[in-house]
């Protein structure tokens, strides 16, 4: 391994502290020079000596390292995590920056636990900088990870500070949200035996939609009056022909095209299964309670749950088929299925992103004029739209551990977007019940595809 080599690892493995360096800059606002060196030190230092020790203990315990270091990272980031999210919801409590010793012992080994097993790849692949002895090197190469983590998170907390200064409460539910995510990615990783989620462009794209969530809940800080109803049906109708398109065009269309096998036809298949993604969602409308906010229609079983919960509620059973449109579409990416273009994954990873906007947004309005607090109204906005990268992944690992379901969950997934979409319109416009008008048009729509698949028969 030479010096350029040397360079990408350590700019590599500072990312994890990179992303956290931005939370603790989120979750403190202003920041002082002491306190942005006190966070490099802590993650440089702890960036250095875990592949050092990794080094020392040599290849016989990369198993157990290699077993253990997810886990213990997914429960330090969750425990810090959880606690700045509590803080910043308690009425209270006056959130601390966060610098104390505990604190960054922690989240120092969180981010740094997986370079264990880097420095045991010194024995295997040795470093080879200068014209010296083998601990030399091995020196040399701790010391240039530690000092390039140590910059690089100095200016995360720089980065997350700039925010995290003007909005404090929603930038500390931010940080939170983000060290869990980061935790949980760093497990689901550990337990995909299919090796899908170690797939760079798989993860990014999980996370798209997730900024779009982030971005509309985002909104409630920068207008603090609500929003028109002229601009709310713009909304409302643009989102639901994003969603449409998708529906057609990113999962029916090509899940009719992945099951025709010579001169049969894909639309029956697909349209069954259409037709079980409807019955899904509209069994979700039964069993969860939950509140149409701006026709004030509540569904679902009588409960005792906030009605803050109900309106998030809501939108999560929205996000379900995203979520699985997210997976179906990233899977089929990752195996390179014939039938589904290369670059349609992030097309509409992006999409359902734009989309997302406006369904936070419906969140964490209506819960703020209800009278709960900013902070808690950008939270819930921000956890509706969780559902999505969680349910991708698991659809994810489903598909690639069992590619042949691939058209049908697509088919799933389009059936439950569209009877979603065209159930909600109605709702915002006249303040109605849709439930029998969306099934009649999912049965019109399902009878117009088989006479179009079998076009060429008829």
């Amino acid at each position: 391994m030479g010096l350029f080599e040397l360079l990408l690892l350590a700019v590599g493995l500072a990312m994890d502290a990179f992303a956290v360096s931005i939370c603790k800059g989120l979750a403190a606002g202003k920041v002082t020079f002491k306190e942005y060196l006190l966070c490099g030190i802590w993650f440089g230092s702890f960036q250095a000596i875990m592949p050092f020790i990794g080094y020392l203990v040599g290849s016989g315990f990369e198993k157990y390292i290699t077993l253990v270091a997810p886990w213990v990272a997914f429960v330090l980031l969750s425990l810090i995590g959880g606690n700045m999210i509590k803080e910043a919801l308690s009425p209270d409590e006056e959130a601390s920056p966060g610098f104390d010793i505990k604190t960054m012992f922690m989240m120092a080994v969180a981010t740094s636990i997986d370079a264990l097993a880097v420095g045991i790849t010194f024995v295997a692949v040795p470093v080879e900088v200068f014209n010296a002895s083998h601990i030399v090197n091995v020196l040399f190469a701790v010391l240039v990870i530690g000092v390039i983590t140590c910059f690089i998170s100095m200016a995360g907390v720089k980065i997350g500070s700039v925010f995290g200064d003007r909005y404090k409460s929603g930038s500390e539910i931010m940080g939170g949200t983000i060290l869990i995510f980061i935790g949980l990615r760093a497990l689901i990783t550990h337990l995909d035996r299919s090796g899908t989620l170690s797939d760079g462009d798989t993860i990014f794209g999980m996370l798209i939609p997730l900024v779009g969530t982030l971005l509309g809940s985002a909104v409630i800080y920068a207008k603090k009056n609500r929003i028109s109803d002229s601009v709310r049906m713009i909304l409302v109708g643009c989102g639901s022909g994003i969603m449409f398109s998708i529906a057609v065009w990113g999962m029916i269309e090509p899940a009719i095209d992945g099951l025709k096998k010579g001169d049969s036809n894909g639309v029956i298949p697909v349209t069954v299964f259409f037709l079980i993604g409807v019955a899904v969602q509209l069994l979700l409308d039964f069993i969860v309670p939950h509140t149409h906010v701006y026709p004030e229609i509540t569904e679902g079983p009588k409960s005792g749950l906030a009605p803050e919960i109900k309106v998030m509620l809501t939108e999560v059973i929205h996000h379900i088929p995203e979520g699985i449109t997210l997976g179906a579409i990233y899977a089929a990416h990752f195996m390179e299925t014939e039938w589904i273009s290369s670059t349609i994954a992030l097309v509409l990873a992006i999409a359902i992103a734009l989309q997302n906007i406006p369904e936070a947004i419906y969140v964490a309005f209506p819960i703020r004029e209800a009278g709960t607090g900013t902070g808690k109204a950008f939270f819930m906005g921000v956890v509706s739209g969780v559902t999505i990268p969680l349910l991708g992944i698991i659809t994810v690992v489903i598909v690639v551990l069992f590619p042949a379901i691939l058209p049908f969950i697509m088919a799933v997934a389009g059936g439950a977007l569209i009877y979603t979409t065209i159930e909600e319109i109605p709702h915002i416009s006249c303040g109605k019940d849709n439930d029998k008008g969306a099934l009649a048009f999912v049965a019109g729509f399902a009878i117009v595809m088989l006479m179009i698949g079998y076009r060429g028969i008829m």
